[in-house]
């Protein structure tokens, strides 16, 4: 794995801990220089991974009232962030998705940082991308877990109410 260290596996979880620690420090400090509320910034981050969403869908993600999501939506087109669009296979709905060249207004820093990222999983092999892909993909999946029994209107991302 290159220069990485592979710590003993009783402290596996310890460095997950560690690197969600460290992320939420780095979401925090890009919310700030972007001027914008950490729920901004997850709803963004919702977007960019899942593509459009209904306002519902990206409600359901956030744990947000329908009130609250319409609120956030406003404020992220109004910022020129989001943008709506008919749905196009229900015109009851209105997906939200990024504006073109929503990411393209994000800091340098979060650049240098998704390139660290790309280094990283360039210098493993393809055996090593698989094994951590895995183990990332289960530790979302105990995450979305204990997020359903912790707040169980929450729900799955993969169980949620879909809208046509």
């Amino acid at each position: 794995m290159g220069n990485m260290t592979m710590p003993p596996r009783h402290d596996l979880a310890t460095s997950l801990q560690d690197f969600g620690l460290e992320r939420d420090r780095m979401r925090a400090a890009l919310a700030r220089r972007a001027g914008i509320s950490q729920t901004d910034l997850d709803a963004l981050e919702h977007l960019e991974a899942a593509g459009p969403l209904t306002q519902r869908q990206l409600g359901d993600r956030l744990a947000l009232t329908s009130g609250a999501v319409t609120m956030l939506a406003d404020r992220l087109e109004r910022s020129g962030l989001v943008r709506r669009r008919p749905h196009p296979g229900d015109r009851r709905f209105v997906l939200l998705e990024l504006a073109p060249g929503a990411l393209d207004r994000a800091p340098a820093g979060l650049a240098r940082y998704h390139a660290a990222i790309g280094a990283l999983i360039a210098s493993l092999s393809d055996e090593q991308r698989e094994l951590v892909g895995a183990f990332l993909c289960a530790a979302a999946t105990a995450a979305a877990g204990a997020t359903g029994e912790l707040d169980p209107g929450a729900g799955l991302h993969g169980e949620m109410a879909t809208e046509s």
